[in-house]
């Protein structure tokens, strides 16, 4: 494979990386805020599917990709926005296995609820905060990546 291929799949699985992840979060969060049990508990299913079918492989194929980039390019592993960019997919990939852990016990949750006809337990929306807060991180950590990839920034520590 040749330099272009690596480097075409490695920005089409960051915009799906990205997209998917900022998507399903959002549909996420609004189903939520609706607190419609049959919604939240039809969007958690989705969330998770989209995990599954999407997210995880680009989470596996990025740092690939990256890798042979590197091969293929001959940049050094210590430049600085490369070291920094791994460093962050580290951060995102920190927070992403905890939220697919909780993804997994909300749909269950709503599940229950629904089959049950009762409320979401409080633990739910526990899960919930803790689900959006691990989001921003990782967010965050996926902006500054896709930024130091396009801008690529000589930085001098001395």
């Amino acid at each position: 494979m040749t330099y272009l291929t690596f480097k075409s799949l490695h920005i089409l699985s960051m915009v799906l990386l990205f997209g998917v992840g900022l998507g399903s979060a959002f549909y996420k969060w609004m189903a939520d805020r609706s607190h419609d049990q049959g919604h939240i508990h039809s969007t958690n299913r989705t969330v998770v599917f989209a995990d599954w079918l999407f997210t995880t492989p680009t989470v596996l194929l990025q740092p690939v990709t990256g890798a042979a980039l590197v091969v293929l390019s001959g940049i050094p592993l210590s430049t600085g926005w490369l070291l920094a960019s791994i460093v962050l997919y580290l951060v995102a990939g920190a927070c992403w296995v905890p939220v697919v852990v909780l993804q997994i016990r909300m749909r269950e949750l709503s599940r229950h609820a629904v089959e049950r006809g009762t409320d979401l337990p409080a633990l739910y929306w526990h899960y919930a905060r803790i689900w959006f807060w691990l989001g921003v991180p990782a967010f965050l950590s996926m902006i500054m990546i896709v930024c130091l990839m396009v801008y690529k920034p000589v930085w001098s520590f001395l």
